[in-house]
């Protein structure tokens, strides 16, 4: 990595050039191809916002989260989990696997860089990644390859909700969401019922709240585990044998032995299965860890879509009126991609606008190509996270990723040592 200052600016500016990729993102998914890279032999640099590795898991999670999948189907390329870790490791354990992954690589990502932009130049053949600081530094970084691993969750979805902001109790989105125990006595409502609503629920019921969950549209909910088997693992096993149909009318059945009919609970199914809706739509189902037992007591009630907040109040498309003292809002999250990746610059009378829809991503943030094949662009770009597949997926990506950019690394340093036989050459490996 070769570091350019200007003259004029020295203390806040910067250019520098990186002789392998530039990766955004140092979440899980961003280490993983890292950690690829550096089994490669390929130079790299990770470009963090946050001054942490896995920022989402650090700082935007609760308190009482643990991975909803067994750990052989969450760890990352070429590291296992401890052995000592239990099968279902916690917030705490998975955060301390990615430190010992990233310390194991050797993995030191710039934090506390937030990218700006970032666009290929067509005359030079590269990418150009600008970042700011806090203390208002700047870095351009210039490489042949991004890597984008910023994934499907950087930024909180908050809706639009009428009179949300006229409601005058407390509202947080889940992502500050860490604790019930400052809800004791209080009626809250937590708005979407997927996985972080349910268990936000769950744990505002534990800890004395009186939870209402909005359930307005329809969600499948299955046993996170089945005759003591991953309802998860036992779905991948059935399907190298039987077709995605056959596999979800099963697990509906075997979830209906368990849970009984949900819908007694306020609780609409959709009209396909879960993993064709998985497939489909990216709608991951709910694994049910005590949330419906709190539900079919009454401790959580279900209510439908809210028509409007008012002062202490929310308004159901019922009619009903609820006083409440808090919203935890569980509406999830999108990539932010479209805010920085600047691909097609375009021309207008008052001045030059970037276009951020382009062959690779679309203006949602998520990669055009289908599954297996949406890993990888045009000129050097690569994503990774973006199959709405976990860790699992991501973990694929990663090792798709580093073969591809490794094998025209090595070429593209074969071809200049030939060019150079008498002359030592020094590549940074940051």
């Amino acid at each position: 990595m070769f570091t350019f200052s200007s003259e004029q600016d020295s203390v806040s500016r910067r250019c520098v050039w990186v002789n392998g990729p530039v990766i955004v993102g140092a979440g899980p998914s961003g280490l993983a191809v890292g950690a690829c890279l550096r089994e490669q032999g390929v130079p790299f640099v990770v470009i963090e916002r946050s001054d942490c590795i896995a920022s989402l898991w650090q700082k935007r999670t609760y308190d009482r989260l643990k991975l909803h999948l067994p750990k052989k189907f969450c760890q990352l390329p070429k590291f296992p989990f401890p052995n000592h870790f239990p099968e279902y490791p916690t917030k705490r354990q998975f955060i301390e696997y990615l430190e010992l992954y990233a310390k194991h690589f050797d993995i030191n990502p710039q934090f506390n860089e937030c990218v700006q932009s970032a666009k290929y130049d067509e005359t030079c053949g590269v990418w150009r990644v600008k970042t700011s600081s806090p203390n208002g530094f700047e870095v351009e970084y210039i490489s042949q390859w991004l890597v984008v691993a910023t994934g499907e969750n950087a930024e909180r979805v908050v809706p639009e909700i009428e009179g949300l902001k006229e409601f005058g109790g407390e509202v947080i989105h889940a992502c500050d969401y860490k604790s019930g125990k400052n809800y004791k006595g209080k009626k809250v409502v937590v708005v979407g019922c997927g996985n972080s609503g349910m268990e936000v629920s769950l744990d505002l019921s534990n800890h004395g709240a009186q939870p209402s969950i909005v359930c307005r549209s329809s969600v499948h909910v299955l046993p996170r585990e089945i005759c003591g088997k991953s309802t998860f693992e036992l779905a991948m096993l059935m399907m190298k044998w039987l077709p995605l149909w056959l596999v979800d009318k099963i697990l509906l059945i075997l979830a209906w032995f368990i849970l009984g009919n949900i819908e007694n609970y306020g609780l609409k199914r959709p009209s396909i299965g879960p993993l064709e809706l998985k497939n489909k739509h990216g709608k991951t189902p709910v694994l049910d860890i005590g949330a419906l037992e709190k539900i079919r007591s009454g401790k959580v009630k279900v209510v439908p879509g809210i028509k409007k907040f008012s002062c202490g109040t929310v308004e159901l498309v019922t009619g009903e009126k609820l006083e409440i003292d808090s919203v935890v809002l569980a509406t999830g999250y999108c990539s932010n991609v479209p805010y920085w990746l600047q691909v097609r610059q375009c021309h207008i009378p008052s001045g030059t606008f970037f276009n951020n829809e382009s062959e690779f991503f679309s203006n949602n943030g998520f990669p055009k190509a289908q599954i297996p094949n949406n890993w990888k662009g045009k000129s050097g770009l690569y994503a990774i996270g973006f199959t709405r597949k976990g860790l699992a997926g991501a973990s694929a990506d990663a090792i798709n990723i580093a073969q591809d950019i490794g094998k025209v690394y090595k070429e593209d340093l074969k071809q200049k040592k030939q060019k150079v036989p008498t002359h030592r050459r020094c590549i940074s490996t940051f």
